[in-house]
């Protein structure tokens, strides 16, 4: 099934509710990716039998950018998604939503490529080499992809608690409107 380009069309008394259901959905579709991402890593060691590390440690470490990528790219869509139905939104609704506005604004992410870069991202790449030495230079990809699938699960979990705090919010409203 393909994600809709809009949260919202045209403004509506419900647009807020529709919104908040829709990133909601989002954000379980990028947890779903990293978990997908984690699981096809552990079950590489299945494979460890009749594939020798240095072809299974490279396709560990690309289960992890496919992962990682695909999940960045679902934040990308819900940030341009919600900028786009904020434009067709009341004051009092761009308010309701602005903790969850909030999170991209305070933690965007840079292009993939960006993250891929290991000069420019000197703290992970120092991280993944020390890793490598202590265990096995194989793994230094891996632990520099497990870095970046890391920062986006940070980002969902923030935006998760940002959703949750919005729903609670409209749920007290809806409460104290009885």
């Amino acid at each position: 099934m393909k994600a809709p380009k809009a949260y919202l069309n045209e403004p509506s008394e419900q647009a807020v509710t529709l919104i908040i259901q829709a990133i909601d959905q989002d954000v379980e579709r990028g947890e779903d990716i990293l978990m997908l991402g984690l699981g096809t890593v552990m079950l590489s060691s299945t494979f460890a039998i009749v594939a020798p590390p240095h072809i299974l440690l490279p396709l560990v470490a690309l289960a992890f950018a496919l992962s990682a990528g695909l999940a960045r790219k679902n934040y990308h869509a819900m940030d341009k998604k919600l900028a786009n139905a904020l434009t067709l939104l009341d004051r009092r609704q761009r308010l309701l939503l602005s903790p969850i506005a909030d999170i991209f604004s305070q933690h965007p992410e840079p292009p993939l490529v960006d993250s891929l870069n290991p000069l420019m991202n000197l703290s992970r790449t120092w991280k993944s080499v020390l890793g490598g030495i202590l265990i096995n230079p194989f793994w230094m990809p891996i632990f520099y992809m497990l870095g970046i699938q890391i920062g986006e699960e940070k980002n969902l979990i923030l935006l998760n608690r940002a959703v949750i705090s919005v729903e609670q919010q409209l749920a007290g409203q809806l409460r104290a409107g009885d």
